[in-house]
């Protein structure tokens, strides 16, 4: 369900594989057996982060959700985990390339410092 909701997202949008820098979620999906079969299949790192460190992204998320609030401490996993991963990944502050996207048991987004690059992560 991952892989589809990421490559009809790279389909709706002028990016490919190759512009994907690496994967990003919180740290309670560090052993997800989806991400890191993903990660693997993609050949991209797959990174962590806590809700501490991911709470100073939650003014440039454009959904605040409590229910994902009250499951991890974050407002919006997919999108604070991608900015997390984009601005660790290089100098500079991210943006969203793709805000976040969802399917029943997915959520993603990508963020990016740059024109071409991005980073996506995933959580449901």
């Amino acid at each position: 369900a991952l892989h589809e909701l990421l490559q009809q997202t790279l389909l709706d949008h002028p990016l490919n594989e190759a512009d994907l820098q690496g994967m990003a979620s919180i740290d309670l999906k560090a052993r997800e057996p989806a991400l890191l079969a993903l990660a693997e299949r993609l050949g991209l790192p797959f990174a962590t982060y806590s809700a501490r460190t991911l709470t100073p992204y939650q003014d440039r998320l454009s959904h605040h959700s409590a229910r994902s609030y009250a499951a991890t401490g974050c407002m919006g996993v997919a999108e604070s985990a991608a900015l997390a991963l984009a601005e660790h990944c290089t100098i500079g502050a991210a943006v969203l390339r793709v805000k976040r996207r969802h399917s029943a048991v997915a959520t993603l987004a990508i963020a990016c410092t740059e024109p071409h690059r991005g980073c996506t992560q995933r959580s449901t």
